[in-house]
């Protein structure tokens, strides 16, 4: 009897711990079904093939149509500067007086030196003309006619030496008085009156820039020159980010400013023609040229659905079971807001506009299709 009752406990025991244990394992999935974090709710685009323009920026330098160093062409100390730094200037404007008394003086002597050579050609004819009848009578030898109009000859030659130096001299005197060659804008002027300025000084006088049409060079990658000149649409025009990030108010036309690639660079040079009529671009300033290039059935993302890690770019895809995949995607380029895709979607992908921050791969979400594009992440 007490045998029998003991065994009867055990057996209750035994099904009390089975009870308990399944109240515990009931419990526990009730706690983390609760604990289970919602499933977020995204909004997806659906992506389209379509034509499109990308946008790419090149820092460059601007210059005058004509930059022009000005420099002294005589020795001497100078006298007068007529101009201001930043001024404006015509065409033959006085800019520089060099001191030229010395100059003046040469003029003077290669004048009497030029006179004297006159008067003794003069001479010269005259014994040539006296001796020609005394010869034909008789009277002078063949001889002295020909050193007579040797003599005349010689004083024909000093003639042309006196009027080449008085030409040299009258050009040194012309030369201390410095002239614009083209009209412009001036330059820094870095000597004062009163500085001796030579033809061998390093830095010149000023320096002159024509800027009623402006230069802006540039370079391009071969990569890039190729691309955009098998491009028969892009480049008609080009388009210039001044300084201060404000697109200037004039489009420009594209040159190529050198015929070989250079070969410690791997660059090609180019240059953008730009009217200036207000003046705004100065020789020696910087900006960015805008070009574009044209694509064709190309997809078209938001960049705020664009995930960068390190330089490589990913979105996520919406795939069965309204799950997500993160996907590697190449870019082909970018203008405003949006990036073009040259690789890993396709026309009719669902790629996610927001929370893009918290998904990861295989993630089970709320798909929504969005009315519009959001613009942040």
């Amino acid at each position: 009897m007490t045998k029998q009752f003991f065994q009867n406990n055990k057996a209750i025991g035994r099904i009390a711990i089975l009870l308990i244990i399944i109240s515990f394992s009931s419990c526990g999935k009730s706690a983390d079904a609760q604990m289970a974090p919602p499933k977020p709710d995204v909004d997806f685009l659906q992506t389209s093939s379509a034509d499109g323009a990308v946008e790419k920026k090149y820092p460059g330098t601007v210059e005058g149509t004509v930059n022009v160093d000005i420099k002294a062409q005589v020795s001497g100390y100078l006298e007068a500067i007529y101009v201001k730094e930043g001024d404006y200037v015509n065409k033959g404007q006085s800019l520089f007086k060099i001191k030229g008394d010395v100059y003046a003086e040469q003029v003077n002597n290669s004048r009497a030196a030029y006179k004297s050579a006159l008067a003794n050609l003069a001479n010269a004819k005259l014994e040539v003309e006296k001796i020609k009848p005394l010869v034909e009578g008789k009277v002078f030898s063949d001889m002295q006619l020909k050193t007579a109009q040797a003599n005349y000859e010689a004083a024909t030659a000093q003639v042309a030496q006196a009027k080449a130096a008085l030409g040299s001299s009258q050009l040194n005197a012309d030369f201390s008085l410095i002239k614009a060659p083209v009209s412009g804008y001036i330059s820094r002027i870095p000597n004062r009156v009163g500085n001796l300025v030579t033809p061998n000084d390093a830095v010149p006088l000023t320096t002159l820039s024509e800027i009623n049409n402006v230069f802006v060079y540039f370079s391009l990658t071969e990569a890039d020159y190729l691309a955009f000149s098998k491009d028969a649409k892009a480049n008609q025009t080009v388009s210039l980010i001044m300084a201060d990030d404000s697109e200037y108010d004039q489009k420009g036309k594209l040159e190529v400013a050198s015929g070989n690639i250079d070969r410690s660079t791997g660059t090609i040079a180019l240059k953008a023609i730009f009217p200036n009529p207000k003046k705004i671009l100065r020789s020696g300033g910087s900006a960015r040229i805008v070009l574009n290039k044209s694509l064709s059935s190309v997809v078209t993302v938001p960049m705020a659905s664009v995930k960068d890690i390190q330089d490589k770019f990913f979105v996520f895809v919406l795939k069965d079971g309204n799950k997500v995949a993160m996907v590697p995607i190449e870019i082909a380029g970018s203008a405003g807001s949006d990036y073009f895709v040259k690789s890993g979607l396709k026309s009719g992908d669902k790629v996610a506009l927001n929370s893009i921050d918290v998904l990861y791969d295989s993630m089970e979400v709320v798909p929504k299709t969005a009315a519009k594009a959001v613009s942040s992440k």
